[in-house]
């Protein structure tokens, strides 16, 4: 159910422009950006006087002396040159309201058209630690994920390893190096193992014969030699508990755990359709895919090296192939940060020339880097790039500072707290991250981000708790949620700021932009706040108002928490604070 105040209006002004013989495809309105004068405004007479050769103050008292006829406006008026302003009737937003609160799904509707997405992010490297860099991704596509599935659409969620390429490599190489054989690999946990990477890393933009002999264990990998398998298998699954340690930290969650290995077979496939189709050549030793340069110098698509093995883009190619041909994907979209911008555009045209995903969007969202409060990349203080275990635990300890301590409030040992720090620490990560557009970076502000108060997600669960307190309470007391009504301006403020969820939604889910829905849910915390302090529940005047403002308030709750959700973030029954040590 689309409970939407703006598609009634739009709905009634398609059928007024119709009889009047108008272009119905001005025949919308957006939210007032003067809400102080009216609730909803339609700029369409301007457009249409244009088209007409009218005057354009003409056609919008034409449209609203039909609107008045309608019975749904406290008023209309025509103001400046045709700009229709419409302030709706108490009682129609309330109607409105008390239906979403009826809703299961709260007033939000669902896509006219449902289809097989698959999101492709966290992307992290086997071998490695994650770090913040990797941060982004995995929270923007867990939401991304969520609001997909919300307005219906089918997902499947892939993260994508970094497993199968010359890093792989140079690891064995130098494991190799220091060891003497391959034979004590499977004693390394996450931390050696990573070491010995950042050893191999340094070794081999050093030294071209180290380069060399990662590049023949790779070639040699991927064609199977069963030593390098059986090492390279430890490494991943070590790996991969890692991964999914920090990941489940996060509340960020994946269907598939494929990796580029897992394409392996399906590049071989890629291959041969290039040949078939004449779109290969040999250069300098390796086949390659060459691309158009008509804008700009190109790289183009290697496909396999000049030592036999298969090139990074080829795996990305051959891992769409396999998402259209199992997962039957309609689109695919790429979250990664803005420096993969030219490798994805190099994929996206070598598929299309290769005709293996005919119909299918494919789509890559840049993302900007988390930045320190000198502008730059995120880093420890011995200047490391900061692990994400390392970020977490700091956020952690951060919220500790804020919370009473286990056993201090009845109910809440150190188990409790615990979880409750947890819940906070995630949430203030996550909400600093999603309330800023995708494209651009962040400052990661650690002493302001948990705060209970300003734009934090603390502030947004705060909101929720407070909610559930004055509904505990007005239970203990007997008293229910009832119709709602609308008297003072802040009640019919609020009612009109609920009414926007659906369109904040379809919005974050067309722009593929979880900072709408942030953005969105800041605001009606804060709406909600002023309704909270000027007009008091539990001693409201009458028991009928009493009744109408716990729905409103209830109905907000609901709101907030599916936001939340959709943004990836658990809303805690209760917040607690160490100076008042209580709710």
């Amino acid at each position: 159910m689309n409970l939407l105040l703006e598609n009634k209006i739009n709905n009634i002004l398609a059928d007024i422009f119709k009889r009047l013989d108008l272009d119905e495809k001005f025949a919308f309105v957006k939210v007032s950006d003067r809400p102080d004068l009216s609730d909803f405004q339609c700029n369409g007479a301007l457009a249409l006087a244009k088209i007409a050769h009218k005057n354009p103050r003409e056609i919008g008292t034409m449209i609203a002396d039909e609107l008045q006829k309608c019975d749904f406006c406290e008023s209309i008026s025509v103001d400046g040159p045709g700009f229709i302003n419409l302030k709706l009737k108490n009682e129609v937003i309330a109607q409105n309201a008390d239906k979403m609160a009826e809703d299961e799904r709260l007033g939000c509707g669902t896509v006219e058209n449902p289809h097989k997405v698959v999101l492709d992010y966290g992307g992290p490297n086997v071998a490695k630690t994650m770090h913040v860099g990797h941060l982004r991704s995995g929270v923007i596509g867990e939401s991304v994920s969520r609001i997909e599935r919300f307005v219906g659409n089918e997902v499947t969620s892939d993260v994508h390893l970094g497993d199968w390429g010359t890093p792989m490599g140079m690891i064995l190489s130098e494991i190799i190096l220091q060891d003497g054989n391959l034979d004590k690999v499977s004693s390394y946990d996450i931390a050696q193992i990573t070491e010995f990477y950042k050893n191999a890393n340094i070794r081999c933009k050093e030294d071209e014969a180290a380069r060399e002999k990662a590049r023949i264990i790779t070639a040699k990998l991927q064609g199977g030699d069963a030593d390098y398998r059986r090492a390279w298998k430890y490494l991943r699954d070590e790996s991969l508990k890692a991964v999914k340690a920090n990941y489940e930290q996060l509340d960020v969650n994946f269907d598939l755990w494929w990796g580029e290995s897992d394409a392996h077979e399906t590049c071989r496939e890629i291959v041969e359709i290039a040949r078939a189709k004449g779109i290969s050549e040999i250069d300098n030793g390796a086949e390659i895919i060459r691309l158009e340069e008509s804008n700009k110098p190109k790289p183009p698509v290697i496909m396999v090296k000049s030592d036999g093995g298969f090139g990074y883009q080829l795996t990305d190619i051959a891992t769409i192939k396999m998402r259209v041909d199992d997962l039957h994907a309609a689109e695919i979209v790429y979250f990664t940060d803005n420096r993969q911008s030219l490798h994805f555009e190099q994929i996206f045209e070598a598929t299309d020339k290769l005709g293996i995903a005919p119909n299918v969007k494919l789509q890559h969202i840049m993302f900007g880097t988390v930045n320190g409060a000198d502008g730059k990349p995120f880093k420890t203080r011995d200047g490391g790039v900061m692990d994400l275990e390392t970020l977490i635990e700091m956020s952690k300890e951060k919220v500790r500072q804020s919370l009473p301590q286990p056993d201090e409030v009845a109910g809440y040992g150190a188990a409790e707290i615990e979880k409750l720090t947890q819940q906070i620490a995630i949430a203030a990560i996550k909400f600093q991250d999603l309330k800023n557009t995708i494209a651009s970076g962040y400052v990661f502000e650690l002493d302001d981000f948990a705060k209970f108060e300003g734009k934090t997600g603390p502030y947004i669960q705060y909101a929720v708790a407070r909610i559930n307190s004055v509904l505990r309470k007005a239970e203990a007391a007997g008293l229910e949620c009832g119709p709602i009504v609308l008297e003072a301006p802040e009640e019919r403020t609020l009612a009109l700021k609920l009414a926007q969820v659906h369109n904040v939604v379809m919005r974050a889910h067309t722009d593929k932009e979880p900072s709408i829905i942030a953005e969105y849910t800041h605001g009606l915390a804060q709406v909600f706040s002023t309704f909270y302090n000027a007009c008091p529940m539990m001693s409201a005047s009458t028991p009928q108002l009493a009744a109408s403002r716990l729905k409103l308030a209830k109905l907000t709750r609901d709101i907030l928490k599916l936001m939340l959700y959709l943004l990836g973030i658990e809303a805690p029954e209760v917040m607690l604070k160490a100076e008042n040590k209580g709710e």
